[in-house]
């Protein structure tokens, strides 16, 4: 059943009710002495009244699970903890993105703070592209390192990694979709591993990497290797975990709401000169949240493995000199800019012929240009993704080669599709998770891969082609309030999984409507409600398009809002604000 009749909103989607169970609701209220409001969001995110308790304030000593229901999580500590006794040269092998830049930074943190030399490795994206290496594995052997850790990587390298034999010990901590035999290394850590039985294949690599870490201290530990140093506070990483949590776009529910719960009270602190510059650097405000990982921090990362150097993100996360981080924060920061521009440069010509694939009832867009950036590709899924509410696959071509990425949509596994596509023959290279893949393949074969993956992935035809609102209920401007959204707060971090709540507030009226900031592409309202009242408003990314339109509109006819209602801070005020996400004409 639709909220207030609304079957096609100006951005072309349904209005739908995201129920819970009112009795468990009730329960969860008297359970945690929080409002029924808050005990209905809970229910409706699927917390049971057991739960509750854990879901509301997350904790580490409750989530935490013991590393070892890993499968080779102990061979894997038992060599790394070795190799602290031994104070061998350990290379850390990791990925351009930030999961892997996060891993990176975690992995040789700890291993430096231990006394371990350690050389940290990101290959270069056009040079080296993803993962291990036969030439950069040589060279790390040639350097010395008796053990490289492979993080965020390395699953489906078991040729490239055979070249350590004999020289080096490899043991790869990584969470992606197995593909084949696995390689043969002192230990292979991924939760997604076909014989894991840990439940844990919703973390990110950064976690398997504390993990492991936790593990290899609990070793250490035991064996008396504290007893003259001080053990190492893995809690003081945490900022970094959520970090990459966030933006590798993991459920925000168990151990990962624990994780970025209290990561952000690190992060709070400001300790990392690196963040904290880049957090500067980026404008973004306290109290920071999920949205300061996702949208302040994790592009500005992320840019410099797209289109510049690409261990850039990973030394700005090590950097101890605050002078040397605000550097590295603002050339991070002109990069993602300059990723910014040539970004647009790709998806208008994205857009538009994936629009006609939509159009024609594709269940996978897949579009290919030349010269496409390969650093960017993954964004403009992404925003394809979003629009068109279908698995996108995009890919830049150069010299008769494609390299693409891709993004898909809840209940549709991408990286399964990609993997069967490279098993048959049709790809180079391939591999990912349910969520965001990455693959290669020569030009002439793209009519083969796309039908490929429509005949894998043909259950999304059976989306709409925006996807549904799920809202949590109706609101009347009067009862907008900041204790209200005050409330609302309780349940963050909000991300994926644990989705912020959304309200329809109908019959609502423009009394006035500006462009804000540099580009305008922000909108600040005032909105009446029917009954009376007055409620400030705004609307992120909206410099063009219906939802812009609507708002703009100079004949200030009653329309329903939906959006998220928060408590807004500034300079020691409080009001509340309601975020626009869509609008519907009144039926």
């Amino acid at each position: 059943m639709t909220i207030l009749g609304v079957e096609r909103s100006v951005t072309g989607r349904r209005w739908l009710w995201r129920e819970g169970d009112a009795r468990v609701g009730a329960g969860i209220a008297q359970r945690l002495g929080v409002s029924e409001l808050v005990g209905r969001l809970m229910s409706a995110r699927g917390v049971g009244i057991a739960g509750a308790g854990d879901f509301f304030e997350p904790t580490l000593r409750a989530l935490l699970p013991d590393p070892s229901v890993l499968r080779d999580m102990d061979a894997a500590a038992e060599r790394i903890a070795d190799a602290v006794r031994r104070g061998e040269h350990v290379a850390v092998f990791g990925d351009y993105d930030v999961d892997g830049a996060c891993a990176g930074a975690l992995m040789t943190r700890v291993l430096r703070d231990l006394g371990c030399a350690v050389t940290a490795y990101v290959p270069d994206r056009m040079r080296e592209g993803y993962g291990p290496n036969r030439d950069a594995i040589a060279l790390l052997c040639n350097r010395g390192a008796t053990l490289i850790i492979c993080v965020d990587c390395g699953i489906a390298a078991p040729a490239e990694l055979a070249v350590a034999e004999g020289r080096a010990d490899v043991v790869v901590l990584d969470h992606h979709k197995v593909e084949g035999a696995l390689p043969r290394v002192v230990a292979v850590v991924n939760p997604n591993r076909l014989d894991d039985t840990s439940g844990l294949g919703h973390v990110c690599a950064a976690t398997v990497a504390f993990l492991a870490c936790v593990a290899v201290l609990r070793v250490l530990r035991r064996s008396g290797h504290f007893a003259q140093q001080a053990e190492p506070d893995l809690r003081t990483l945490l900022d970094i975990v959520a970090l990459a949590t966030v933006c590798d776009v993991m459920p925000l529910t168990g151990i990962n709401r624990a994780l970025v719960t209290q990561g952000l009270k690190v992060l709070a602190r400001r300790e990392r000169p690196g963040i904290a510059s880049l957090l500067d650097v980026a404008g973004a405000r306290d109290p920071y949240n999920a949205h300061t990982f996702g949208f302040a921090l994790g592009p500005r990362i992320n840019a410099g493995g797209r289109i510049d150097a690409a261990d850039l993100g990973l030394r700005l996360l090590l950097e101890e000199d605050p002078i040397e981080a605000r550097a590295m924060a603002e050339q991070l920061d002109a990069v993602n800019r300059k990723r910014q521009e040539v970004e647009a440069h790709v998806i208008a010509s994205a857009f538009a012929a994936a629009e006609a694939q939509a159009n024609a009832g594709c269940a996978v867009l897949m579009v290919m240009g030349e010269g496409w950036h390969p650093g960017v590709v993954g964004i403009v899924a992404g925003r394809v993704k979003e629009r068109f509410n279908r698995p996108a696959c995009i890919a830049g071509l150069g010299m008769g080669i494609a390299k693409g990425s891709g993004r898909s949509v809840p209940g549709v596994d991408l990286g399964s599709a990609v993997i069967a596509a490279r098993q048959a023959g049709l790809l180079l290279t391939g591999g990912g998770h349910a969520m965001a893949a990455g693959f290669s393949f020569v030009e002439d074969r793209f009519a083969e891969v796309h039908a490929f993956f429509e005949d894998r992935m043909v259950a999304a035809k059976t989306l709409p082609q925006a996807a549904d609102l799920s809202l949590e209920g109706t609101l009347n401007v009067g009862a907008a309030t900041v204790e209200f959204a005050t409330q609302v707060e309780r349940l963050a971090p909000f991300g994926a999984g644990n989705e912020e709540p959304l309200f329809a507030i109908a019959r609502a009226r423009v009394l006035k409507a500006d462009r804000i900031g540099k580009e305008g592409a922000t909108i600040r309202a005032i909105i009446e409600g029917e009954g009376g009242g007055r409620l400030k408003t705004i609307c992120f990314r909206a410099k063009d398009g219906p939802l812009a339109e609507a708002l703009l509109a100079k004949d200030r006819v009653p329309m329903h809002l939906a959006g998220h209602l928060r408590a807004e801070r500034w300079n020691g005020d409080v009001s509340a604000c309601l975020q626009v996400v869509d609008a519907a004409p009144v039926g």
